[in-house]
């Protein structure tokens, strides 16, 4: 089995996924299912506490349980049965009700695949982790293109349908062979000793608050994005090719960062990822053009790639095995869930007031970022000098 080949392909389809869901659900929500933007910011920020809930405490609950081929699958199922769900959904607490359902399965599926990626690298059987995780990008990407040109056909109806169709073609190939460390149950007691050496090490309690900053910072771009386009006068048929302005640059990113970032510092990467960050919500508020924004767009190989990018090189390099599905649920749950929670309804508050404060909001948690990452990048450079 060619491994690298395998993982590409985990990554690629569910990208295609993510890259439907993420920047089109909120918009399908508004103007599909006839919400309101404050009832959508409200089952938005709800989904993402069950995501919190997941992957904080059902996730590694299970991976202690399961092998990763084994939540792969469940996962997918449960996530096709959730969209599934939402054909009847009607109402506002219905569609409250599916997205809790959806949220309890499917944004798991991306620390189970980060946590199969690890293991894999960990091993030695997974040599390029950003060549792997560049196909994701490439699926984002295809299905955010090819998505434009049917909802410019069919309508946002198509979003749903998208969605459900590619869900399914993953949950398919879940069905697959895995590699034979991805089969094999974890020992419990070594599962219970990950869980307490991974509290115990503060440099990744620090780390993990640096990222949390970086990925609450892109709340009201995952929201709000594909709304704002529309707010600026962007063309229908344009939004699917600006909104993957940013994910060309984080393939880019990725298909050159194990060649070029080998030797960087952790601490470096991290603060210039919070750098990037600064300047791309900046870019946006100084001037909210659809030029400008195609630039801030650019910024996306930093604000999240790069910070993603650190945050897997920390836990390749320091994170024991037993502890790194404790690690990506800790991850998934406080920075890409409960903290993104929180600042979508920051977010959605701003927007209402003016679009454009709500991306300034997001730089009360960059600037912290960026001033952790040289704290953290000044400690690590004194304890490898004495």
């Amino acid at each position: 089995m060619n491994v690298q080949r395998w993982m590409s392909a985990k990554f690629f389809v569910f990208f295609m996924t993510w890259g439907i869901f993420l920047p089109y659900w909120t918009g399908w929500l508004i103007n599909v299912k006839q919400v309101s933007i404050t009832e959508a910011s409200l089952i938005m920020s709800a989904g993402l506490v069950m995501r919190g809930i997941s992957t904080l405490f059902i996730f590694p609950y299970a991976s202690d349980k399961w092998s990763s081929r084994t939540l792969l699958r469940i996962m997918a199922l449960g996530s096709f049965a959730a969209l599934l769900s939402y054909i009847p959904a009607t109402s506002f607490s219905a569609l409250l009700l599916v997205t809790l359902m959806l949220h309890l399965f499917y944004p798991a599926l991306m620390p189970a695949l980060d946590s199969a990626a690890g293991l894999l690298a960990q091993h030695k059987l997974l040599p390029n982790y950003g060549k792997s995780r560049s196909w994701g990008s490439i699926g984002f990407v295809i299905a955010g293109m090819t998505l434009t040109l049917f909802t410019a056909t069919l309508g946002e109806t198509a979003i749903f349908w998208a969605l459900l169709l590619t869900t399914l073609l993953f949950t398919v190939l879940t069905l697959a062979p895995a590699p034979d460390v991805l089969t094999a149950k974890p020992a419990p007691r070594l599962a219970a000793h990950g869980m307490k050496a991974l509290l115990r090490n503060k440099n990744f309690l620090l780390v993990l608050a640096i990222v949390i900053l970086l990925q609450a910072a892109h709340a009201v771009y995952y929201n709000y994005g594909y709304i704002f386009l529309q707010h600026i006068g962007a063309p229908a048929s344009a939004i699917g090719i600006i909104i993957n302005i940013a994910v060309i640059a984080e393939i880019i990113f990725f298909s050159v960062a194990d060649r070029l970032l080998r030797t960087t510092s952790i601490g470096s990467l991290l603060a210039i990822a919070a750098l990037g960050s600064t300047v791309r919500w900046l870019l946006i508020f100084i001037s909210p053009t659809l030029v400008i924004f195609c630039i801030a767009q650019t910024l996306h190989a930093f604000s999240f790639a790069l910070g993603h990018y650190a945050f897997m090189k920390f836990l390749i390099n320091e994170v024991p095995q037993a502890a790194i599905s404790k690690a990506q649920g800790i991850y998934s749950a406080l920075a890409l869930s409960w903290s993104t929670a929180l600042l979508t309804m920051l977010g959605g508050y701003l927007y209402e007031i003016e679009p454009r404060y709500a991306f300034l909001g997001m730089i009360s948690c960059t600037i912290p970022s960026m001033l952790l990452a040289l704290i953290y990048r000044q400690k690590t450079k004194n304890l490898s000098t004495n």
